[in-house]
């Protein structure tokens, strides 16, 4: 039998704390060797108003699993009400290669990604940060907010967004405060979100704070970006994958074609500096950024304790398929 759950069932199984820990436990794993994590393949046809990717991973040891997702990235969509992610994520037993669990895919990619940056904010930010900005007012900007109050005392968060209304519609909603313009809302702040659709860089280097930890989330093709060169390159650049990074990452791909930098200004993947194989921050007047692609392993533990919980509470149904 194959469990299947639907948007809402996978709502009210993954909550953003649980979920913080399960990424920390699964980037740590990845930084070990234990999962296997190629590229992901993205198909971009001509004429498609988005594009189409597939996420594989694998885990060995006592309990292995395939896990794939699936996702359609539709730009248009949040005009029309939807979430730009579309897809669905795919559990497979590791022996056997029995699919044992399909899921919506929106929920997992919002509640993760956002985890993720909870995570490299808790491992690479000032301990003192208490001032955050959220860069966007959609899906990911949402999820922000609460991850970072989960690992943030009380922080103050500014939200930007290109559309005052919706930047207004979100602090309203959440108790968040509205930054009129971008160097507003990074003016003295110690973490910042960009979660934006931007395919210029919005953040310039002089509107940064001393210390400031930046988790960049939103630009996650090679032609686009969130950073100016000049952040890219005086910041102590952190990722989830190398490999992600170098071929995918806007954020550094335009930085080094530009000859700012090379594969060497990697620091450390997350997972690494989580392992202990790297310190991380190494002052409080450096500059750190979190390069985000957002990778299959993430899915695979997110998917995990979602079925986890599901099983536990008797959720979802099981089809034969």
């Amino acid at each position: 039998m194959t469990l299947v759950l639907s948007e809402r069932d996978v709502r009210e199984l993954l909550d953003m704390e649980s979920c913080i820990e399960a990424m920390a436990d699964v980037l740590a794993s990845l930084a070990r060797g234990e999962l296997f994590l190629p590229l992901r393949s993205v198909v971009k046809p001509p004429a498609a108003d988005g594009f189409f990717g597939l996420m594989p991973a694998y885990r060995g040891g006592a309990e292995p699993a395939w896990a794939l997702k699936e996702i359609v990235i539709t730009p248009g969509n949040p005009a029309r009400g939807l979430d730009a992610h579309q897809g669905a994520v795919l559990l497979h037993d590791g022996e056997t290669g029995r699919l044992t669990a399909i899921m919506n895919a929106s929920p997992v990619t919002e509640i993760r990604t956002a985890a993720v940056s909870a995570v490299a904010t808790r491992a690479l930010a000032r301990p003192d940060a208490e001032r955050v900005a959220i860069l966007g007012a959609g899906v990911q900007a949402r999820a922000h907010v609460h991850a970072m109050r989960a690992v943030l005392r009380d922080p103050e968060i500014r939200i930007w967004a290109r559309r005052l209304e919706a930047a207004e519609e979100l602090a309203g909603e959440l108790g968040a405060i509205v930054a009129p313009s971008v160097d507003a809302a990074l003016f003295g702040a110690e973490v910042v979100c960009t979660t934006t659709a931007a395919r210029e860089p919005i953040v310039e280097r002089r509107w940064l704070a001393r210390g400031a930890h930046v988790n960049a989330v939103g630009a996650c093709l090679p032609t686009v970006r969130e950073l100016d060169t000049e952040t890219v390159a005086h910041a102590s650049l952190f990722t989830d994958r190398r490999e992600s990074c170098l071929h995918e990452a806007g954020d550094y791909v335009l930085a080094a074609a530009e000859g700012a930098i090379g594969p060497e200004h990697i620091e450390a993947e997350l997972g690494e500096v989580l392992a202990g194989m790297h310190p991380g921050r190494g002052s409080e007047d450096e500059l750190t950024v979190f390069e985000s692609l957002g990778i299959a392993v993430e899915d695979l533990a997110a998917a995990e304790l979602v079925v986890r919980r599901a099983r536990e509470r008797g959720a979802g149904v099981e089809v034969e398929l």
